[in-house]
């Protein structure tokens, strides 16, 4: 499905985006793995975490969405062999790859075109030094095929900065004799840490290290997800650079190793508030808002801001186009092994609208401000890349068409109908 944007005078409204789709794949994976019942409020209405329901409910778990929107997570009796289809969602994949290797004697876990690019062999490792037998395909990628066994503990030091790595290695770990013992170079997300402790785990975290000791059981209990951040920025690049627009956007999550992007859009000048910030034990989350602001151009090189704003750098890209100076991104090559070769898909796009962009290995560097004029652009079957150039056809003079923009499916079913409640 094609889908043409026009410009539009502004947005303006509040708005609920989605709850988070890596807090609500951590509240399934951990409730199955926890006694008693898990029950989720707010979980995230996308393919990829509908994606994990399925995955567990091939496992054996009870998992179902109740009439009042709640979603309930029951584990009394886990198959031994299994089949996982994890589609395109490499969290599903990855942290279901430590599932296994605790508790299944024979799992194979497989995935649509694009998962099957993405490397795997950053999960076997761990895995296979804590005990449990991986075998992948295609020098490293899916499908893996998991034999799972009595584990040990281990420390591990991660080569690459990967979440869903740690993830895997710290569920694995729930079930390991010993501690295991996590040590990120440099910050990463830390949902998975932040969910172990509500739930009662041994888990301890020093810096950039968090270790979890095996044998505590789990404990089955009530998680409120807030509103996706990575959902939210689309809406927040789009009212900075949209004279007149203010929109807000309650309940969402502002983790700092997950907003990252504030801090860069603020050095670059936008203006945003978050109110009524709720902390308690759990996650962060506040009444976002946002309103037009004129942007300057900013450096982002620095690892660990990198690594907050992962997830982020397409619709930075937007933001820098409109954008007075230089705007470069640098230490990004990860973004090279997503859903999408996402610095070419940037680059490409962007360039087709009228940008002035130069592409690097790991990043890309954009001269601005740029008059944009809408073009044909591709999604490249990446749902963040489609909702990028949306928010890019809001800006841009005449008509953007996006190819493929379905694939918003995969985080965010309803980014075009929301999209359209805010435009003025």
């Amino acid at each position: 499905m094609s889908l043409v944007i026009h410009k539009v005078p502004r947005l303006e409204g509040s708005l609920k985006v989605p709850g988070d789709k890596s807090i609500s794949h951590r509240a399934l994976i951990l409730g199955a793995a926890a006694r008693g019942r898990q029950t989720i409020e707010g979980i995230a209405d996308s393919a990829d975490v509908r994606t994990t329901m399925e995955a567990l409910r091939a496992m054996g778990c009870f998992v179902e969405a109740m009439p009042d929107g709640r979603t309930i997570v029951l584990s009394h009796s886990m198959s031994t062999e299994f089949e996982i289809d994890a589609g395109n969602s490499g969290t599903t994949a990855r942290l279901l790859a430590g599932f296994a290797a605790a508790r299944a004697r024979r799992c194979r876990i497989d995935g649509d075109a694009s998962l099957r690019r993405r490397p795997m062999a950053r999960i076997a490792e761990p895995l296979a030094r804590m005990g449990a037998r991986v075998v992948l395909s295609n020098g490293g990628t899916l499908p893996a095929t998991i034999e799972g066994g009595e584990l040990h503990g281990i420390r591990y030091e991660m080569p690459v900065a990967s979440a869903q790595v740690k993830s895997a290695v710290l569920i694995a770990g729930l079930f390991a004799e010993g501690e295991t013992t996590v040590v990120d170079r440099i910050p990463t997300r830390d949902h998975t840490e932040i969910m172990l402790a509500a739930m009662g785990a041994d888990v301890t975290r020093d810096g950039n290290t968090v270790s979890v000791r095996g044998g505590t059981p789990l404990e089955g209990i009530h998680v409120t997800v807030p509103g996706d951040f990575s959902s939210a920025a689309f809406f927040v690049v789009a009212a900075t650079l949209i004279p007149g627009s203010r929109v807000l956007l309650p309940f969402t999550g502002v983790n700092p190793r997950r907003a990252g992007l504030l801090n860069v859009l603020e050095r670059m000048g936008a203006k945003f508030s978050i109110d009524a910030l709720h902390t308690g034990m759990a996650e962060h989350a506040g009444d976002l808002s946002a309103s037009y602001a004129p942007l300057h151009g900013a450096t982002v090189n620095e690892p660990a801001e990198i690594a907050a704003i992962i997830d982020e750098v397409p619709i930075l890209a937007v933001a820098a186009t409109q954008a007075e100076g230089r705007t470069e991104i640098r230490g990004a090559a990860e973004l090279r092994y997503k859903e999408s070769n996402r610095i070419t898909a940037m680059v490409e796009n962007l360039r087709a609208l009228g940008a002035t962009i130069e592409e690097f290995e790991d990043g890309f560097a954009i001269e601005g401000p740029t008059p944009l004029r809408g073009a044909k652009v591709s999604s490249y079957g990446d749902h963040r890349i489609a909702m990028a150039m949306a928010i890019a056809g809001l800006v841009a003079d005449g008509n953007t068409e996006i190819d493929d923009a379905s694939v918003v499916e995969v985080s965010y079913p309803k980014f075009f109908a929301d999209l359209r409640t805010l435009i003025r």
